[in-house]
């Protein structure tokens, strides 16, 4: 018996062994994605600033339950108790804030509309969220609501108890809005006004629902209260509120569409949902996300790093958002948010590209490519209508961040293959951006003229940010450059560029040994600290700001008097404690607490300068440290829970640097056809690209303590390079990592062995 006991527990351990080794392949990934990663944020300290989306990707309208009060940013926050509605939202992040915007909500017996009136308790354990479906339970009212979506439309499935007075109300928000009840249809009509700028007067969102139910009782109000004789009401806040008899488990279907050309357009719209039921395009939109999100798929036994990895990736995929409407013709059109006109052709809306240029951009150029295209095209448009390209649309030019990075994202496209759109009149809106002040100051170069003329933005001419300024238009002229040579522009316009690029020297301060503000008489300010933020450099101080010189790092490795004092300030980041000078600002701002609270000194991971500084170390002769950084900020800073990230996600760039560097590699320069090497994360991973090639990723020896690259193979030969070419990636095959608990000093030293930079290309 004890033999046999024995026997049996060993099977037992056996069998585990076996299930914890096996890796399991993702074949359905949407069920990994989790939509409440980084929403339990706050405006004193952002774990993500994210808000549930119920969409499709890159859809022109989300959904998302609505915690927070009619206009506050923080729309959606984990920690709150209460639902007030389910809000149509285009908002890229609780900074800008939203526009088109209106909600609806089941309410039952004594009739509530005011939004704090009709808030209902709730619990997450009795919420699912996917990003094709969500379902939570509205516990006031003993009322489940379930959403899906298609591009422009939603469906809802409201299970009321058995009432009297069951009722959903219409919120089209305030600052502006009409609303029409029309009972013969069973249907609602109005538009929305509210929004955060970028638009011009005449801007609306027209939306229409229609229920399957007939209305027992409708009524329009307003703040003051309900009009119960007016099926029609133009006010500064209108709604509507229509009732229902019914019985327990009544489902009441809602389709609801919305467009920014006229109701009309919205009524097409509402065409996507067809006669779809509602389990119909939500298994749609499942197998959606599931096309887009199997583009690269994983095999891990960590369900952790699986969850991560795919609510990453779907937020990578959400924005910029559609635009783009297509008319009773089938023919793509726009209202346009800079001449308040409905033009043809492609637009996309909500990003920053000061965050986006880094590896959102460069992830959708080698993953998705034909919507990089469409994407490319939209920005065309952006510039014919708006005279400049943004820099932050949302959905038209915001005046925020700096830096003219619109040219990177223009530059990269074409440079990493993308082509069939005109090129020469984005090369044409590129020139006109570096060499123009725009209509805002986050629009074309504010403080050009000093620039092009002193080779940098002063520190003492009254420029905000001026250092920052400089560096980031010191590497889109890079990018300009590059273009243009590919492009076979004129020689004399090529040199300008090229010249221009190298302005990045005029910052290093040797006296501090970083860069920092210089005045307009050539002098450096007295007393620079390095540690204070913002002043001469944007959320962030000089030891983030020192490191974006993305297409020289070789020069900048000269400026700092070689590979071991490079290094050994790289190293700095890490040990340094995370002081800091706030008095810039006043006040602590998120960003600076997120740095300080991370336990890894100086590296703030939470905001995008600094987030390409850890693959430098490959520059310099020791990629064994990117190797360590990359997976101890992986490990460290990434959580498939609502406190998930390290600050601020924006549009997807955090998530895009955690997707490539588990696959290995990142865009360090994304205006340049390489990608630097990290260490990949799963022991497999499959790039599944638009050619229909393959690029595979194995590292079998893979494990917590195995994060050190022993040796590389492409294809089965050896390859001792720092990098990897993106048009070799797109031919497919096979690279082959051997993992080991050391690093090796010797591999990848050598200077043949480095990534590009400008100065060793001469």
């Amino acid at each position: 018996m004890i033999m046999k006991l024995k026997s049996l527990i060993f099977l037992g351990v056996l069998q585990s062994c076996i299930f914890l080794n096996a890796q399991v392949k993702t074949v359905d990934p949407a069920e990994y994605v989790n939509p409440l990663m980084g929403t339990q944020s706050l405006h004193s300290l952002s774990n993500g600033n994210t808000y549930p989306a119920i969409c499709r990707p890159w859809g022109m309208n989300f959904w998302t339950p609505q915690t927070g009060k009619m206009g506050d940013g923080w729309a959606y926050i984990y920690t709150a108790e209460k639902i007030r509605g389910f809000k149509q939202t285009h908002q890229p992040s609780p900074w800008m804030n939203d526009y088109g915007q209106f909600s609806i909500m089941p309410v039952t017996g004594k009739l509530a509309f005011a939004e704090a009136d009709r808030a209902s308790w709730f619990s997450h354990k009795a919420e699912v969220s996917k990003p094709y479906y969500y379902s939570v339970y509205l516990a006031d009212y003993d009322v489940t609501t379930e959403i899906t979506a298609t591009e422009r439309a939603a469906h809802f499935q409201i299970t009321f108890p058995e009432n009297e007075q069951s009722s959903i109300v219409v919120d089209a928000f305030d600052k502006g809005s009409y609303i029409k009840i029309i009972p013969s249809e069973n249907k609602i009509i109005g538009y929305t006004t509210r929004n955060s700028g970028g638009v011009p007067t005449n801007f609306k969102n027209y939306f229409i629902l229609v229920f399957d139910k007939p209305f027992a009782s409708n009524s329009t109000w307003n703040d003051k209260g309900l009009e119960k004789d007016k099926l029609e009401l133009q006010d500064n806040h209108a709604g509507a509120v229509v009732g229902f008899k019914t019985k327990k488990g009544e489902i009441v279907n809602v389709k609801v569409a919305s467009s920014f050309i006229s109701p009309e357009q919205a009524e097409l719209n509402l065409k996507e949902l067809g006669n779809a039921s509602f389990n119909e395009t939500v298994a749609a939109s499942k197998n959606e996300w599931n096309k887009v999100l199997g583009k690269i798929t994983v095999e891990s036994n960590d369900a952790d790093q699986l969850k991560t990895f795919y609510s990453c990736l779907y937020r990578a995929t959400c924005f910029p958002q559609k635009q783009y409407e297509i008319n009773a013709k089938g023919e793509t059109v726009h209202y346009s948010p800079y001449n308040g006109n409905v033009v043809p052709g492609y637009m996309y809306a909500g990003t920053g590209f000061w965050d986006t240029f880094r590896a959102l951009y460069p992830l959708l150029n080698l993953v998705y490519p034909s919507i990089n295209k469409e994407m490319q095209e939209g920005l065309i448009n952006d510039y014919k209508e708006g005279g400049f390209l943004p820099e932050w649309s949302s959905p038209g030019f915001r005046n925020v961040m700096v830096g003219n990075n619109s040219a990177s994202v223009v530059s990269e496209a074409y440079i990493k293959g993308l082509r069939g759109y005109d090129i020469n009149t984005l090369y044409e809106a590129l020139v006109h951006g570096a060499n123009n002040e725009g209509p805002l100051e986050a629009v074309g170069r504010k403080g050009v003229s000093y620039y092009n003329t002193l080779g940098y933005v002063p520190y003492d001419v009254k420029i905000n940010e001026n250092a920052a300024r400089t560096l980031e238009y010191a590497y889109d002229d890079f990018a300009i450059w590059k273009l243009a040579k590919a492009l076979n522009r004129p020689k004399k316009e090529i040199s300008l560029f090229e010249k221009r690029m190298m302005n990045y020297k005029n910052l290093y301060n040797p006296s501090i040994g970083w860069m920092s503000g210089r005045n307009k008489d050539g002098s450096f300010p007295a007393n620079f600290n390095p540690l204070k933020w913002g002043d001469a450099f944007t959320e962030g101080n000089a030891l983030h700001y020192s490191w974006s010189v993305f297409h020289d790092v070789q020069g900048l490795i000269d400026l700092m008097g070689g590979q071991k004092k490079f290094t050994d300030k790289l190293d700095a980041v890490f040990t340094t404690p995370p002081v800091f000078d706030d008095s810039y600002y006043g006040s602590v701002i998120h960003e600076i607490r997120e740095m300080q609270i991370m336990n890894m000194g100086q590296y703030a991971h939470g905001n995008q300068p600094i987030q390409h500084m850890i693959y430098l170390y490959n520059y310099a002769g020791q990629p064994w440290k990117t190797q360590y950084w990359s997976r101890e900020v992986i490990n460290r800073l990434y959580k498939p829970t609502p406190d998930g990230y390290c600050g601020d996600e924006d549009n997807g760039q955090t998530s895009a640097w955690y997707i490539f560097s588990a696959m290995g590699f990142y865009p360090v320069c994304p205006a340049t056809d390489e990608y630097v090497l990290g260490a990949p994360l799963f022991k497999k991973l499959t790039l599944n690209l638009e050619n229909g090639k393959q690029l595979i990723i194995n590292a079998s020896k893979n494990s917590e303590t195995n994060k050190y690259v022993n040796d590389l193979k492409w294809n089965n030969a050896s390859y001792s390079k720092n990098y990897i070419n993106h048009f070799d990636v797109l031919k497919g095959g096979e690279l082959n990592f051997d993992m080991s608990a050391e690093p090796n000093l010797q591999r990848g030293t050598s200077k043949d062995a480095f990534p590009y930079s400008y100065s060793n290309s001469k």
